[in-house]
């Protein structure tokens, strides 16, 4: 009888660990959002800083959990967003000009953390621009729906790509002062 009952317990310990992992980045992720510089139709955001650290940290598993977690957190209706509430919460904002870079990002979390595994410092970085390649990718034509096509570059890319490749710089930097054991295993 004690064995069932410790199965449970040595089950919920293993959760505990990636679960606080979880919520620690849903909440470095929210406060890299609200850390911003009002712009329209996209804010410049830290996005680009906490997701490329959260994929190198802890893998492509948990990072995409970590991201998609985020995702429903700001579904839910709770102002986890740039400038939410003011331009407004849940999936109506989800569903305006920002909504692909958010789908990117949560592809990028996948793609840097795979792409990152067992990579030393400029592996790791070539990683991260991949994965900034990705959230472009997505983020840009979904922009296209709210904006002038002519436009989309110089009020979605232009103001903004100098900013991430910033932050992917110092991702990599910090990354490299930290461990190699820890890399891509923060989370687990």
């Amino acid at each position: 009888m004690s064995s069932i009952l410790s199965i449970p317990s040595r089950n919920a310990r293993t959760l505990v660990r990636p679960v606080a992992f979880v919520l620690a980045g849903v909440a470095l992720i929210t406060l890299c959002a609200k850390i911003h510089i009002p712009s329209w139709p996209v804010p410049m955001t830290l996005h680009t800083l906490a997701v490329m650290a959260i994929a190198i940290a802890a893998g492509p598993r948990l990072a995409t959990a970590t991201f998609f977690a985020y995702l429903a957190v700001g579904a839910a209706g709770l102002p986890v967003f740039s400038d939410s509430p003011e331009r407004g919460i849940g999936l109506a904002y989800m569903a305006g000009p920002t909504g692909g870079y958010l789908l990117g990002y949560l592809a990028a979390s996948w793609v840097t953390g795979v792409l990152a595994e067992g990579r030393k410092t400029l592996g790791r970085t070539m990683a991260m621009l991949a994965g900034i390649t990705v959230t472009y990718a997505a983020g840009l034509p979904w922009l296209a729906l709210f904006v002038p096509t002519g436009k989309v570059l110089a009020l979605g890319f232009t103001p903004f790509i100098l900013g991430d490749l910033i932050n992917i710089a110092m991702v990599a930097f910090g990354a490299a002062l930290v461990p190699a054991r820890f890399i891509g295993k923060l989370g687990r």
